[in-house]
């Protein structure tokens, strides 16, 4: 006779034999306790004793958590009876002895957590991830507020809460970053008036320029209205002024709205894209594309890879977006290798002799090269100096356009604009 155990409760039972068994949890983990049936005379009750449950349940994690109370029930996670221990782990020890800190549940909410319900072939979000940058998210020290901000979950959720970093610092951009556990959020599309909810810690879209340079305060220069992949997809207050390295790879959002970049006029630009002004859910909207279920063999696309998967979007528009997408790449990358002779030819005709002859092709270059001129460090801080504006200018363009990495896609027009200008300056400096 099989029987089901449960922990903490009595059974009754016909049987006279003594009866031992396991528990086994829902889902993918597993945890096994014993429970030990005494054997009593016949037709009597058989009492079965085993460990108190370590789970608590939710009612008594809101006793004391009730500012989460009112806004977790109107998630999806609420509705669909996920609770409070079903991410953050068996919670009776703490609810004993909630001063204890070594009894207090998980605050990390890794991916790997959320993937134990957010995967497989019907919604495979958690493999997806897995495969993106996102996932690593790499940089030099993720504990610090300039860096950790887009590198390091912890980092930004404590910036988030304005307290003191707390949590595992070496964990990339995962689910909690941008997707709140606790909260749904209503927001409205700033390119079609239509208000939606989600648990989206920020808009889909925006047409505000923005960017948080390494020296802002989080606390001060946040701003939640801001497109969700804006807010670390922005350049960090670079300038043409600055020589000690070119613009961070992160300006993909700058780009798109035409707000970065130096033109002939010198007054502040906005050329946004076609992109950014038609596409709803704008960055999303092409690299976040989703497919359903077709098969095992043909499992859904939830887009949380984010890469550019289709052209289904693009031929709203574009009869031959993949073809276009390639010409497009083709004349910038060109327009690129063009700046980048010109630049040389002036850094071993025209550039000052002490640099010329100490750097070579380099001598236009930032002290720290970017990936176009490789071999060797650029001229120091106080060599800089001897760089000419229009060369210092038409260096940042052109480092603008490579690093954002879209090679025109992002916004064409603006894109070979920059670039345009650029060459002007230089040739400008090499016929003087």
């Amino acid at each position: 006779m099989a029987y089901s155990l449960t922990n903490g409760f009595a059974a009754n039972m016909t049987s006279a034999q003594a009866v031992s068994g396991t528990q086994r949890a829902v889902g993918s983990g597993s945890f096994v306790r014993r429970a030990t049936a005494t054997v009593i005379p016949s037709k009597a009750a058989s009492k079965v004793s085993a460990p108190v449950s370590q789970f608590t349940g939710a009612q008594l994690c809101l006793e004391c958590h009730a500012n989460i109370a009112g806004t977790v029930a109107n998630t999806r996670h609420a509705q669909a009876g996920v609770q409070c221990e079903s991410c953050h782990g068996p919670a009776a020890s703490h609810a004993a002895n909630p001063d204890d800190p070594l009894a207090r549940p998980s605050t990390d909410l890794t991916g790997a957590m959320c993937g134990k319900c957010h995967t497989g072939s019907r919604h495979p979000i958690y493999e997806e991830w897995k495969t993106s940058d996102h996932a690593e998210a790499v940089a030099a020290d993720r504990t610090s507020s300039s860096c950790g901000r887009c590198h390091s979950e912890a980092v930004r959720l404590s910036l988030l809460k304005n307290e003191p970093v707390q949590g595992n610092t070496s964990i990339g951009i995962a689910c909690v970053t941008c997707h709140d556990p606790h909260v749904s959020y209503v927001w409205t599309d700033v390119l079609s008036g239509i208000r939606y909810s989600s648990q989206l810690r920020n808009p889909l879209s925006s047409t505000n320029d923005y960017f948080m340079s390494p020296s802002d305060v989080f606390a001060k220069k946040y701003n939640a209205q801001i497109n969700i992949c804006a807010q670390c997809h922005n350049h960090r207050g670079a300038a043409w002024t600055v020589s000690s390295a070119p613009p961070h790879r992160s300006l993909q959002y700058n780009m798109l709205l035409g707000t970065v970049g130096e033109l002939d006029s010198g007054l502040p630009h906005y050329r946004p894209a076609a992109h950014a002004l038609t596409i709803t859910n704008q960055c999303v909207g092409c690299h976040m594309q989703t497919a359903a279920y077709q098969s095992e063999a043909q499992p859904a696309v939830t887009g949380h890879n984010f890469k550019v998967q289709s052209y289904d979007l693009c031929l709203q528009c574009h009869p031959f977006p993949q073809l276009l997408q390639d010409f497009t790449k083709i004349v910038v990358t060109n327009q690129i290798g063009d700046v980048k002779l010109a630049l040389d030819l002036w850094a071993v005709t025209k550039a000052p002799l002490p640099l010329r002859t100490k750097y070579g092709t380099r001598a236009w270059e930032y002290t720290t090269p970017g990936e176009l001129s490789p071999g060797g460090a650029g001229p120091k801080a106080a060599e800089q100096t001897q760089i000419p504006v229009n060369i210092r200018k038409a260096r940042f363009n052109l480092y603008l356009v490579q690093n954002d990495g879209s090679f025109g896609v992002h916004n064409g027009p603006f894109t070979i604009t920059l670039l345009e200008t650029a060459e002007d300056w230089i040739l400008e400096e090499l016929y003087k």
